[in-house]
């Protein structure tokens, strides 16, 4: 029983760490030297209206965990760059990303949080967009928000992406209230498999 306890307690305690989300802000030189490395794998972001908006999100940052909301519209066909050969199906294009950068995400512990499919429409103000899904990704830091957005770039697995993407709107939130407790379902869960090896064994 001593030896599974301290197993799966050090397993919580690695987890804590990497989970993290309370960290320490990125300061003016690191928010800088993020940009750099940033443009320097997309030549995109070399447009000074995406990098004024990536470096004001970057200078909100808090050192906290946070949610990046994703409003997503398709493409009618995948559009991707001269040189690129896959099907022009939008949604094939879009899970060609997903697939690719979940070990970007897990990396810097960050984790999609939620996917969801519009069904239909409510209340809708004149001129809304017609999205087709929304998905929440929660980034450990704006730190590790880029330092993924970096890592992605340098395999140009955002090329996928944007041949999927028709438009799209971005924007980070901060939980108010939130029932996604990460880091309790894992300890519950530990604790559970616990009380189940002590029986078995």
């Amino acid at each position: 029983m001593f030896v599974i306890a301290v197993f799966l307690t050090l397993i919580y305690v690695f987890f804590w760490f990497w989970y993290g989300g309370n960290g320490q802000p990125m300061s003016s030189q690191e928010i800088e030297e993020a940009l750099f490395k940033l443009r320097s794998t997309d030549p995109a972001h070399d447009n000074s209206a995406e990098v004024e908006d990536i470096r004001q999100l970057l200078a909100s940052d808090d050192g906290k965990e946070f949610v990046m909301q994703n409003l997503v519209r398709y493409r009618a066909k995948a559009l991707y760059p001269e040189g690129f050969h896959y099907s022009d199906d939008p949604r094939e294009a879009d899970k060609r990303y997903g697939k690719s950068i979940i070990g970007d995400l897990l990396r810097y512990g960050n984790l999609v949080i939620f996917i969801a499919r519009k069904t239909g429409d409510f209340v809708k103000p004149e001129g809304a967009d017609a999205w087709h899904y929304v998905a929440m990704v929660r980034y450990r830091s704006r730190r590790d928000f880029v330092r993924f957005a970096t890592r992605a770039n340098q395999a140009d697995k955002f090329v996928h992406k944007w041949a999927a993407i028709e438009k799209t709107h971005v924007f980070p939130v901060k939980p108010l209230i939130s029932f996604f407790a990460v880091r309790t379902l894992l300890g519950l869960a530990l604790f559970s498999l616990g009380l189940i090896l002590t029986r078995v064994l």
